[in-house]
Order: structure tokens, then C-alpha cells, then sequence
């Protein structure tokens, strides 16, 4: 178990026109009058608290009147395309509840609460600045996982639409008590399934606040998912165990339910199955991933010392000389996923 986390604030990395280029033919682009930059400008905030009265880290921002106007109903248009397609026609019934600004973490989010008055039905969506990795990061997690995201750029704007999910530190502290020993057995199958998705992917800074417990029903009982839901820390850090979630002492809890429910010859079997899985995901979408791994590959990621250090520690685990050629972090994925093409694109 590792208590290493990323030590300096990640560097905000600008989409270019490779980039753009992919955005654009799988139609990720859209137009909205809403830019962050815009959000910014409130003039006054409030913390929020949760539901026990503990600081939320987000505070609840105010607009001064002729703004606020104009911001709500260019949000409701947001929410629009994200959900409708850009049908406006039922915008009328919609209300923006509240606008919330979080400063923790990297991407300094925008959280939007839009209600529908007809049944108070309400979802959330984010708007953030936009950050090559953190595209790069959705894109890999729509193609190669189970989960897909809806999300959308406009300029170095993004939006995105909520996860659902019970964060993992919050599922830790107040639901694994309550679960079964069945349940426990099968949320400790997920987190192994979790953890290769994150190595092979490259997804970093995996500790419990960055991923979603999901709790389903099925028939008669509960089966859980995991899901990513912070995607800044893609292909970024050059220690290999950042990418790692099993190391990171916030997720021990998730580790010790590997090691006391799952035998050594069953979490070898569940991480084969999540490799063979990546890879048929991998084939459905070549064309697609192929675009992306261009676009990766023409740009910036990281600094030159994190490469170097990330693409020895790589070599030195799979042996693998594609590794020691790399040239960009877009290389290191590549290699990565041309890798597990070789070695489980016959397995089942």
C-alpha cells in the first residue's frame, strides 16, 4: 500500500487541432453562448453543506440580475443538447435551481442543477475548462470500458453530464458495513476489474472520491459497479503506481475486500476476463481509437521527465521494447493497447 499521490497541481494542457479535428467528426462539438470564463463572473457565493453539516468543498454562486438571466437560459439550452438533442421545445418547463463552483481539485468545476418544474424531476451537469488530457481521459473511458460518457466542447469549454453513483470514500464510511458477505465478495470482483481498466488506460490518481460505487438491482439482489468519474490525471504521471488504484491507502478498505474474498487463481481469472473484454471493445472501435491515438500522439501530455520515467517502469513490467521508443505518452497508450491485443485478442 502506497500513500504516494501527485505532489504539484497538474499542468492544463490546450486542445489542438488534431484534437478539434477528432472532436469534430465523432461530434463532440457543439455551439453555446455559456463559455466558463463566463461563469466566473458571479458576484458573491455561500459553502454548501451536506446532509450531516460537513463543508461539501462547493460553494453556491450568485449572478448579479442582468446577467442571471441570460447565463440561466443559455444553461437550459446546455442541458438541452446534452439530453434532447438541441430540442428546445420544452424549455419553457425547465429552471435552473442552482449554479454550485468547486476549488478543490484540478478542473475547478461548475456544477448546474436544472430542475423540471412540470415534476421536479432534476439532473446536474458540469461546466469546466477544457483540458486535452481530460478529453482524452472520456474518450479511452467510453471506447475501452462499460460506461459510456455524454459530454460536449465548445471552444476551451466543456461540459459535462453527471455520473451517478455513490462516491467510494462516502460508500466506504457509511455502505460496505451494510453489505452482505456475497456483496462484499462482488464488489471486490469489480475493484479488480476496476484496477486493470485504470493500468491499461493509463488513468491516474484512481483514490476512492475519484470513482463511483453503483448499486443495481438485479432480480433479487444487488450487484455493484465502479466507474471512474475524475479523468485529469490522464496518461500524466510518470510513476507507474499512480495507476495503480489497489496501492492508494484511500482505497485500502476496496484491497483488504480483494485479499479476504478473492483467491489469487480467481483474481488472475477476473483480470484475464477485463483484458479480453478492453481488447473486443478495442476491435469494435478501431477506427475510432486509432483517431484518438493520432490526436494523443501529436501533443503534449506530460513532461519529458515523467515519460521517461513512466515508459522505463512500463518496459521494465511487460519487457516490451515499444515501450523504450515511445516518444510522447500518446505513444505509451499505444503501445499499451497494441500489447493487450497480442496477448489476449484470442482469449475469452
Amino acid at each position: 500500500m502506497t500513500s504516494e499521490k501527485p505532489l504539484l497541481k497538474k499542468q492544463y494542457y490546450p486542445i489542438n487541432d488534431s484534437l478539434y479535428q477528432y472532436l469534430e467528426k465523432y461530434r463532440r462539438l457543439t455551439k453555446t453562448n455559456v463559455f466558463y470564463d463566463d461563469l466566473l463572473r458571479f458576484q458573491g457565493s455561500v459553502v454548501v453543506y451536506d446532509a450531516k453539516g460537513n463543508d461539501s468543498l462547493w460553494v453556491r454562486v450568485y449572478y448579479n440580475e442582468h446577467e442571471k438571466s441570460e447565463i440561466d437560459y443559455n444553461l437550459k439550452k446546455i442541458y438541452t443538447l446534452l439530453h434532447a438533442d438541441g430540442d428546445e421545445s420544452k424549455i419553457q418547463f425547465l429552471n435552473v435551481d442552482h449554479i454550485d463552483f468547486c476549488t478543490f481539485g484540478n478542473s475547478k468545476p461548475f456544477r448546474v442543477k436544472v430542475r423540471n418544474i412540470l415534476n421536479d424531476n432534476y439532473t446536474h451537469f458540469y461546466v469546466k475548462k477544457a483540458d486535452a488530457s481530460r478529453i482524452f481521459g472520456l474518450e479511452l473511458e467510453d471506447i475501452l470500458s462499460p460506461n459510456r460518457i455524454n459530454y460536449l466542447v465548445f471552444k476551451d469549454t466543456l461540459i459535462e453530464e453527471h455520473i451517478v453513483g455513490i462516491p467510494g470514500d462516502m460508500f466506504l464510511q457509511h455502505h460496505l458495513k451494510n453489505c452482505t458477505e456475497s456483496e462484499k465478495a462482488q464488489i471486490a470482483k469489480e475493484f479488480v476489474k476496476f484496477n486493470e481498466r485504470c493500468m491499461i488506460g493509463l488513468l491516474g490518481d484512481m483514490r476512492s472520491y475519484n470513482f463511483v460505487v453503483i448499486p443495481i438491482y438485479d432480480y433479487d439482489h444487488l450487484v455493484f459497479k465502479i466507474r471512474a468519474i475524475d479523468f485529469d490525471q490522464q496518461c500524466y504521471e510518470g510513476d507507474f503506481k499512480l495507476y495503480k488504484p489497489h496501492l492508494f491507502k484511500e482505497n485500502f478498505l476496496f484491497s483488504q475486500l480483494v485479499s479476504e474474498k478473492l483467491e489469487a487463481n480467481s483474481i488472475e481469472q477476473y483480470q484475464n476476463e477485463e483484458r479480453s473484454v478492453m481488447v473486443k471493445r478495442m476491435v469494435g472501435a478501431e477506427e475510432r481509437l486509432n483517431d484518438l491515438l493520432f490526436a494523443m500522439q501529436s501533443m503534449e501530455l506530460s513532461s519529458p521527465e515523467k515519460l521517461q520515467q513512466l515508459k522505463h517502469e512500463i518496459f521494465q513490467f511487460t519487457r516490451d521494447v515499444n515501450f523504450k521508443k515511445a516518444t510522447s505518452m500518446g505513444d505509451v497508450i499505444a503501445s499499451a493497447l497494441q500489447f493487450m491485443k497480442r496477448n489476449y485478442r484470442n482469449k475469452t
